[in-house]
């Protein structure tokens, strides 16, 4: 909801705010640019534009003051609300906001004046999407390395072809399309991560095997149509189809109240407001290493074993 603070094979997947993750997946057991210039201190009343830049090593570079940091999330915020904006600006937009949301979810000292210097409702989201990362971060508890993980990162699919599965899940399996999503976003970036995880969860929706034979509907875990499908099928049999059962199905998923807490919240900001999840689907893949901090995973990137951060950004062979 961040960054994927990775750790499998350990790697256990977090990503962070990005922290989300591949945790364990769905299985039957439980599973354990320089800153703009500070602007006066107050509500945010109006924002800087959003860069647009690609992504580089590191992502964007967000200010560390805190007003100013407000002004970058609202703006951010703004760009994706607005159906006005060209698709380009709004992932420009959301890959800015997942990186502010990190750096939250790291620096929890700066949650409080970044709230107060925004207005309410973009406070009462930013609030919620912190709380998410840092629940996700907290479920890693192996210390940062120096290692990016034995990862291939592709493509994800528009957002409107995914939007389409989820819904159409939603129909079959009474299992809301936000829930899905929000299940995906977490579990590979909705799809970024295509890799196993130390555990053995495979596909966009990281199912063990032997889960998958019972609910993959006979499908392909990989495919991310089936994949959708089949976690709408698992989550429906374990009475994710009403409100009142939805904190147990996810705990089957992954039996951790952090996990459940996270999902809840991305699903929630999608429900109230549609367009989030265009921001959300902008997310890329990050790492975060002891010495080289965050390092973007980009499309391609495609390693059969671990890596050191900072061969890798230097082009060193491998």
């Amino acid at each position: 909801m961040l960054t994927v603070d990775l750790m499998r094979a350990g790697w256990r997947v977090v990503v962070v705010v990005g922290l989300l993750a591949a945790l364990a997946g769905c299985t039957d057991a439980p599973t354990a640019a320089p800153a703009p210039p500070a602007v006066a201190s107050g509500p945010v009343a109006s924002a800087p534009p959003v860069p647009t830049d690609t992504v580089g090593p590191h992502g964007p570079v967000v200010p560390s003051d805190p007003v100013a940091l407000a002004a970058v999330l609202a703006a951010a915020r703004d760009t994706v609300a607005d159906p006005a904006r060209s698709p380009d600006a709004v992932a420009a937009a959301g890959r800015t906001a997942q990186v502010a949301y990190e750096e939250l979810a790291f620096h929890p000292d700066l949650l409080a004046p970044v709230l107060a210097a925004l207005p309410p409702g973009h406070a009462a989201a930013t609030d919620r999407i912190v709380g998410a990362g840092r629940d996700l971060l907290a479920m890693n508890t192996r210390p940062l390395g120096e290692d990016l993980p034995a990862w291939r990162v592709v493509d994800p699919l528009p957002p409107e072809q995914l939007r389409a599965f989820y819904a159409e899940a939603q129909d079959r399996f009474g299992v809301p399309w936000h829930v899905l999503a929000a299940v995906n976003l977490v579990e590979s970036r909705m799809g970024r991560i295509a890799a196993a995880s130390g555990a053995g969860a495979q596909g966009p929706m990281q199912f063990m095997p032997s889960t998958w034979a019972r609910y993959g509907l006979g499908g392909d875990v990989h495919d991310p149509h089936d994949a959708i499908l089949g976690a709408a099928h698992y989550l429906q049999s374990n009475g994710g189809d009403t409100d009142a059962g939805l904190d147990r199905a996810l705990h089957r998923y992954n039996n951790d109240d952090r996990y459940v807490r996270a999902v809840r919240a991305y699903a929630w900001l999608m429900q109230a407001d549609e367009r989030a999840y265009l921001g959300f689907h902008a997310w890329v893949v990050y790492a975060r290493t002891a010495g080289e901090g965050r390092v973007h995973l980009p499309t391609g990137y495609d390693e059969p074993r671990p890596v050191r951060a900072a061969d890798y950004l230097a082009g060193a062979p491998r």
